[in-house]
């Protein structure tokens, strides 16, 4: 069964009606240079400590370096972590040491063929694998929350070789999320502004994506 995460969630009353039309994971976005969904440190920690076991919580960070990446998450303890940028190399050895219980995923902003071998060249030191369409070259870095699709076909090709799981995310919503899951075939996929109206989360959007997949 596909693994949806509903990023971007807010509040406890966001989070628990992800949770009660079948959330399997929770996005927390923490501070960033650009795009949707920022909340607290303080905020994220109030929303994490509600999410019932069986539920991954994971903390959106921009930071790059182990020292502050682990910092982060002290400061809201999800179960997850979900890196927006590229880090450097021994960054991910370094938080396990710190952090061992705490799952890594690694988001790969889907810009050519040259993310298919990005993808696999950090897949085997993280625990799964998250395709966006940001872009992080960009003077003001676009680390997700962009609303739009990127080439499925090179997260196709990605989805077939990684040896972790793999979520889809960047401008999915109810209309196309069967296509993204029979074209893509990935592990789960990721939304924000697919479910969201005026940026809170509508549950008639909610409803429709869920119905979408037979759930």
């Amino acid at each position: 069964m596909i693994r949806i995460k509903i990023c971007c969630i807010s509040s406890p009353e966001e989070a628990q009606m992800a949770i009660r039309y079948g959330a399997s994971a929770l996005g927390l976005v923490g501070r960033m240079p650009s795009g949707p969904g920022i909340i607290s440190d303080k905020a994220i920690f109030s929303i994490a400590k509600i999410v019932p076991p069986g539920i991954s919580s994971f903390l959106l960070t921009s930071e790059i370096t182990a020292d502050k990446i682990v910092a982060h998450h002290q400061a809201t303890f999800t179960n997850t972590i979900q890196l927006v940028d590229a880090v450097p190399a021994g960054t991910y050895a370094e938080i396990r040491r710190a952090i061992p219980t705490v799952k890594i995923v690694q988001v790969i902003h889907v810009l050519s063929e040259a993310s298919l071998n990005e993808a696999l060249s950090v897949a085997q030191e993280v625990d799964a694998l998250l395709l966006d369409s940001g872009n992080p070259n960009l003077a003001v870095k676009e680390l997700g929350g962009t609303g739009r699709t990127h080439n499925w076909e090179i997260s196709k090709d990605i989805v077939r070789q990684s040896p972790v799981p793999v979520y889809l995310a960047g401008g999915i919503h109810s209309d196309n999320i069967r296509e993204a899951v029979d074209r893509v075939g990935p592990f789960g996929i990721d939304l924000c502004s697919g479910v969201r109206t005026q940026q809170q989360l509508d549950e008639q959007k909610l409803a429709r994506l869920f119905a979408a997949i037979g759930r």
